[in-house]
């Protein structure tokens, strides 16, 4: 799609499903449509960024998931795949970018918000962009608890190590970096219900979802081995990340940049177990 100044230079795609977000849009699903100006329908949507002819960032909101799906597969194999949504499946094209990109189309002006249209009616919204990375917040929190889920091993060496060091610190990660707290390993391997009150109560919201699931989204489940899965859940102020078969990891709004280990004990592999039940997966 680059004919002309309206055509778009693709430049990357997203999901937006109940089973995959963009979670710095929010905590669930509904939540990430609200923001987006888009009904949370149960198919989902593709998220297309990239540039008009005159440089400017768009967002566009497709119906077409497979076609995205597809494409974001391809790049992720490292093959090269001409996405080009139908117009007929556009919802919608919205100013600016959600997400922090690295990339820009050849040939046209660097990026920048497209400046509004003097003639469109009524109040034109504010551009697309990704959260402040120098301040802490809820789409900071989740995108820290983003990076744990990529980076499960390097985070979990931390825990594993944290014994025999007096000041673990975390793997790197996108700014503001979390870092494990605490001066032991003793985290770890405490009972779920663990200490903190911050904790607690994220174990015990938690556990309110498998008496009443939360909205579509809110817990998410994907491959971790053949044996495990990996749990994302969020929540009003928090964000945890476990593996089906170890331990967990809490953030919270109320601790900026920590991130809080949670040892098996006796409470936490039921727990996971029973928000895996419930999760919503990839198709």
């Amino acid at each position: 799609m680059v004919a002309d100044d309206d055509a778009l230079y693709v430049l990357t795609a997203a999901l937006l499903t109940p089973a995959q977000f963009p979670t710095v849009l929010g905590d669930d699903y509904p939540a990430a449509c609200a923001l987006l100006g888009v009904e949370p329908y149960a198919e989902g949507y593709g998220l297309v960024l990239g540039q008009d002819g005159t440089g400017a960032r768009w967002t566009v909101v497709v119906e077409d998931v497979s076609l995205v799906a597809v494409a974001i597969a391809a790049w992720d194999c490292g093959m090269e795949y001409d996405l080009s949504p139908d117009d007929r499946s556009v919802v919608c094209a919205l100013p600016g970018w959600p997400l922090p990109l690295a990339v820009a189309a050849p040939g046209v002006a660097a990026p920048h918000d497209p400046l509004p249209d003097p003639g469109a009616e009524g109040v034109a919204p504010a551009p697309l962009a990704p959260p402040d990375t120098a301040s802490w917040g809820p789409a900071q929190r989740r995108m820290g608890a983003d990076e744990i889920a990529h980076q499960w091993a390097a985070w979990r060496e931390q825990i594993d190590d944290a014994s025999d060091s007096a000041s673990p610190a975390g793997p790197p990660a996108s700014d503001p970096q979390p870092e494990v707290k605490g001066e032991s390993g003793a985290a770890a391997e405490a009972p779920a219900s663990g200490t903190h009150a911050g904790v607690r109560r994220v174990l015990a919201e938690a556990r309110g979802y498998v008496d009443s699931p939360p909205p579509p989204g809110r817990v998410r489940s994907s491959f971790a081995t053949e044996e495990a899965r990996m749990l994302r859940a969020d929540g009003p102020g928090w964000s945890l990340v476990a593996r089906t078969d170890d331990i967990a990891f809490v953030l919270l709004d109320d601790e900026p940049g920590e991130v809080l280990p949670v040892g098996r004990g006796a409470e936490l592999p039921g727990l996971l177990e029973a928000l895996d039940a419930l999760a919503v997966r990839p198709a």
